[in-house]
């Protein structure tokens, strides 16, 4: 382990759901679970209490949400990374956690080295977008948005550079920067300089919420 390790604090309702995530963070080296929430305000007192790293946060809990708790979160621990738990049948929540702000979201039956991927994404600052489960997502939320949304979208996006458009299409289709880089013949912190670029004229706070404007926008990759 090459430094502090990231500090995970699990919110679900669930007792072996949780007892299930444990497991997979706890079998990294440089993850440590530091407490479980049974709900949303649970969650934002144990947070607050650990200075976690980053939050694995239940849409649906009881006393609290997790959509209440992640906006309760980003204000009184806005270092805090919230990643959603979700199930295919939480569309609509999961499009909301996302343009709010989330650092991604993880189906609850996603393979355990997606789960410590996207924990790490995240604990590094990254959104984590894993293609097969954001494809699926975004493309059945796209279905009953894009009468009010792609134009929206469309408009944003012509303030970009043809190359960057290119990257941001490659977002939409969940890449790495490694991989987008690769797709364009360019290294991977040029890529990552073309995010940071993207994110500031887009006025989007993470890659998760550039990802769904390119998909709104109708953005195909080169």
């Amino acid at each position: 382990m090459t430094g502090a390790p990231i500090r995970v604090v699990i919110a679900d309702d669930e007792p072996l759901i949780r007892a299930g995530i444990r497991m997979i963070l706890t079998s990294d080296r440089e993850i440590e679970v530091v407490a479980e929430a049974s709900n949303g305000r649970e969650a934002i007192d144990l947070v607050r209490a650990h200075g976690a790293d980053v939050v694995l946060l239940d849409i649906q809990m009881p006393v609290m949400d997790g959509l209440t708790a992640m906006g309760e979160l980003r204000r009184a621990v806005p270092s805090a990374r919230v990643v959603i738990l979700t199930t295919f049948g939480e569309r609509d929540n999961v499009l909301r956690a996302l343009e709010a702000g989330g650092a991604g979201f993880l189906l609850k039956d996603t393979a355990p080295a997606e789960l410590i991927a996207a924990v790490r994404a995240a604990a590094a600052g990254d959104a984590y977008l894993s293609p097969a489960a954001t494809r699926h997502v975004v493309d059945q939320l796209a279905t009953g948005h894009a009468a009010s949304r792609n134009e929206r979208a469309r408009a944003r996006v012509a303030q970009l550079s043809a190359r960057e458009r290119d990257v941001l299409a490659l977002l939409g289709e969940g890449l790495s920067n490694a991989d987008a880089g690769k797709r364009l013949h360019m290294s991977e912190a040029t890529v990552k300089t073309y995010v940071s670029r993207i994110l500031a004229k887009l006025e989007c706070e993470n890659r998760v919420q550039a990802a769904l404007l390119a998909r709104d926008a109708g953005l195909e990759p080169a």
